[in-house]
């Protein structure tokens, strides 16, 4: 009994940390201000004239449309829609079988077999046609569209299997384990989707991107508005702190029971 208060301990203290992270992401949206892009290339017009050229920084939110790189869109691996970013992910679903007291027993296990995001920086555009770049570094989007969400099972065979295009490598059904079948699932963020961003705007390269802080603090790519975000922190953080003050009376009470007992 001691040991499942230990474990829900355990899960108390990861919820609390996580709690603070999302206190800490509501707090940096309220304390952050909403910029246009004008606005900050006169913020880097200001650095330029101070004889930083190259070394602006400013953390910012933006809001704007999805617009693809120079270079022009990218197309998703899976359901090859048309999109400035990408992520696809593939998971094996496969049964084990174990032997124990002479019994024969059944297992149903799941490994990711693929798992890839697109690595091409975007822009953002506003209503008069201005573009700031966009960086994401690996960072998911909040709220990206779901193209691909499928199962598709296995039909045996020693060979390789393909499908959307995409091909697995064999498994031969090592230590007794069979595939039942590939669980499918792809997001995309397409040309023209309204995107909030707060991060940290930048002139590296010359023209202005917004991206992940250089010294710490919060990325956030959405899909949905500012206020919206905020919300569903303020939701996080209550239900948060209720399940981490019940997890930790729980727990106590589970470790006092299984030590007197």
């Amino acid at each position: 009994m001691w040991i499942f208060g230990v474990l829900m301990i355990a899960a108390a203290v990861a919820g609390f940390f996580y709690m603070r992270h999302t206190k800490s992401e509501l707090h940096a949206m309220v304390g952050t201000e909403t910029l246009s892009i004008p606005e900050l290339e006169r913020f880097r017009e200001v650095s330029d004239e101070l004889g930083a050229k190259g070394s602006f920084r400013k953390t910012a939110e933006i809001v704007g449309a999805a617009h693809p790189r120079p270079e022009g869109l990218l197309t998703a691996e899976l359901s090859k829609t048309e999109s400035v970013w990408y992520r696809y992910r593939v998971d094996r679903q496969y049964e084990t079988v174990e032997y124990r007291d002479g019994k024969r027993y059944r297992n149903k296990r799941t490994e990711n077999v693929a798992d890839h995001t697109s690595g091409h920086g975007y822009a953002l555009i506003d209503e008069q046609r201005r573009t700031i770049g966009v960086d994401p570094n690996g960072t998911k989007p909040d709220g990206a569209e779901q193209t691909i969400k499928r199962f598709e099972p296995h039909h045996g065979g020693g060979g390789s299997t393909e499908l959307f295009g995409f091909r697995l490598p064999a498994f031969l059904g090592s230590n007794g384990s069979s595939t039942i079948g590939y669980d499918y699932q792809e997001w995309v963020i397409r040309p023209g989707r309204q995107l909030y961003i707060l991060g940290e705007v930048h002139d590296k390269i010359g023209p202005l991107v917004i991206g992940k802080p250089e010294n710490g603090g919060h990325f956030l790519i959405s899909t949905r508005t500012e206020e919206e975000l905020r919300q569903d922190r303020v939701t996080r953080h209550k239900l948060l702190a209720v399940g981490v003050i019940a997890a930790t009376l729980i727990g106590l009470g589970l470790v006092v029971a299984g030590l007197v007992t």
